[in-house]
């Protein structure tokens, strides 16, 4: 049994990560969010020690590294994207491996600075790359693999999931913490685009609001035209009026069905971890650059086969980021 750390236990996708650890037959001994509504814990790790300041979890891991046999063997990170770098060094420094959720930094220069301090503790950083464990993702690359060498594949992206009028009072609304909408919620595809299509030739942006973003991505063997948003009049007309989010991925015009398949995902990237299989910075690092270029990039006049989103979307969002 492996004695874990959470940071950020208060967050959305914590839940995910308290299911894994238990799933796994490990414990979570102490947990930190500067909220306490976090009443979570009970349903799974009530006797778990709880802080609502750093410095008093630091002091009580601190301790427990001491007593020898109860230190922590590993803290999962799940607080603001902009505190993950400091709190995977904090998590090294203690002596423990580190498991981060998406994004692992906001900016790819980061990732040096942290593979180096990793070198020089001998712990590990793993990242959660789920989709890469989806079965209809893993059969996707696997098809492109047996495909000719030589074709560059037609791909369309959309992905909107509607988010409150808090998002953009919450840090998440903060490009500086968040790393702005193309961050925050696709920098996850990006990283199986180019999984399974190879390294980036040409990165453009159309559109950069705050709650959407739109580009096209040149890869080694496919052409993305990519739409995010959080926006809800983004939502395709569906009879449910109760669905909040859209995901579509088209190959060649062809829709590939991933929407089904997400519940175990987390728990399946921990048996990775707890065998030494864990995603890395390296894996992690093309993604990263993709979102941090997105967020320097001016927006292109050229319109010209980009997404079919795009026209529609310019046209609404006005000026609420100019």
């Amino acid at each position: 049994m492996k004695r874990f750390a959470v940071i950020g236990v208060g967050g959305y996708i914590a839940p995910r990560h308290l299911k894994a650890i238990k799933d796994t037959g490990n414990v979570v001994v102490a947990a930190l969010d500067k909220n306490d509504s976090v009443g979570i814990i009970d349903s799974y790790f009530p006797d778990a020690d709880f802080f609502t300041e750093f410095e008093r979890l630091d002091r009580h891991l601190e301790l427990l590294r001491r007593r020898g046999t109860e230190k922590v063997d590993y803290v999962t990170i799940c607080s603001p994207n902009y505190l993950h770098d400091a709190h995977i060094r904090f998590a090294l420094r203690i002596g423990a491996d580190a498991i981060c959720e998406k994004p692992l930094v906001l900016n790819p220069w980061n990732v040096a600075a942290l593979e180096e301090i990793a070198q020089e503790t001998g712990r590990r950083i793993n990242t959660i790359l789920q989709l890469r464990l989806h079965p209809a993702i893993i059969a996707l690359r696997e098809q492109a693999d047996r495909g000719p060498k030589n074709k560059i594949y037609d791909v369309e992206l959309t992905y909107i999931t509607s988010r409150g009028r808090w998002y953009n009072v919450s840090w998440k609304g903060d490009i500086h913490k968040s790393g702005g909408v193309a961050t925050n919620i696709g920098v996850h595809f990006f990283d199986i685009l180019t999984w399974i299509f190879g390294d980036v030739k040409t990165n453009t942006v159309n559109l950069h609001r705050q709650t959407k973003a739109c580009g096209v991505l040149e890869l080694e063997r496919a052409r993305v035209k990519w739409f995010l948003s959080l926006d809800k009049d983004d939502l395709p007309e569906k009879k449910d009026p109760e669905q909040k989010t859209y995901r579509s991925m088209k190959i060649d015009g062809r829709e590939i069905e991933f929407s089904e398949g997400f519940a175990d995902l987390h728990t399946k990237s921990y048996e990775q971890i707890l065998q030494g299989r864990g995603f890395t910075t390296k894996d992690v690092l093309t993604s990263i650059k993709i979102v941090s270029e997105i967020r320097k990039a001016k927006e292109t006049d050229l319109w010209d086969d980009c997404h079919p989103m795009l026209e529609r979307t310019k046209i609404a969002a006005g000026n609420d980021m100019d």
